[in-house]
C-alpha cells in the first residue's frame, strides 16, 4: 500500500488509534526508536522532534504491536487498517532472507 506522508494521512492515523482506544502523545525524551509505548495504560508516546514522515513512520511500525479491537473501528478505519495489515505482512515478507539468498 502506498501512500503519500503528509498532514492529512498523520491525522488519519491518529483517528485510528483514537478509535483503537489508545492515546497518542507528541513529547520529548531519550526514545531510541523514536517512541515509547505504555500499553497497560494505552498510551502511544513519540518524539515530538520527529517531522511528519518520521511520526508516519513511527505509528505504522507500532500498529503490528498493538492490540486492536476490529468491532471498535468504524467502517472507514476497519478497511484502512486491513490494507495497513496487508501491507506490513508483505513488507516483512519481502524482507526476511533465508539461507538460500545468502
Amino acid at each position: 500500500m502506498s501512500f503519500k506522508y503528509t498532514a492529512n494521512t498523520l491525522k488519519k492515523l491518529e483517528q485510528l488509534f483514537e478509535e483503537a482506544r489508545f492515546m497518542i502523545r507528541f513529547e520529548k525524551g531519550n526514545f531510541n526508536s523514536g517512541y515509547c509505548i505504555l500499553e497497560e495504560r494505552r498510551v502511544v508516546v513519540i518524539n515530538k522532534f520527529l517531522n511528519v514522515e518520521g511520526r508516519i513512520n513511527a505509528l505504522i511500525e507500532i500498529l503490528p504491536s498493538i492490540k486492536v479491537n476490529e468491532a471498535e473501528l468504524s467502517g472507514e478505519m476497519l478497511k484502512w487498517y486491513k490494507q495497513l495489515q496487508d501491507a506490513s505482512t508483505m513488507n516483512d515478507e519481502s524482507s526476511v532472507q533465508t539461507e538460500m539468498d545468502l
